[in-house]
């Protein structure tokens, strides 16, 4: 069964755009393993990404995320062992 993502961004700080493209990215790269991906509207500068229900990125402690730091956290958990070609090779300079 495939998993559920969840980006959770501030309306408040206009994320939405930032929030929306994170969004295509990653369904764009596991469009086999996740089953839904969802944008959850908040306030006071939050942007966090969950799969599962389990926070893999929280812009509070990590900063705002390049895709590729996201992509890796979220195939951790969707697809671990799996390789993203270019953007594991980029993140191992």
């Amino acid at each position: 069964m495939g998993q559920v993502v969840q980006i959770e961004y501030c309306t408040q700080c206009r994320w939405l755009p930032r929030a929306a493209w994170l969004a295509q990215e990653l369904l764009t790269t596991f469009e086999a393993e996740l089953t839904e991906l969802s944008l959850k509207p908040g306030t006071g500068g939050v942007f966090v990404v969950r799969v599962d229900g389990e926070v893999v990125w929280d812009r509070r402690e990590q900063g705002f995320p390049e895709p590729t730091a996201v992509k890796q956290a979220v195939r951790d958990r969707v697809a671990p062992g799996r390789s993203l070609g270019h953007s594991d090779k980029a993140s191992q300079k």
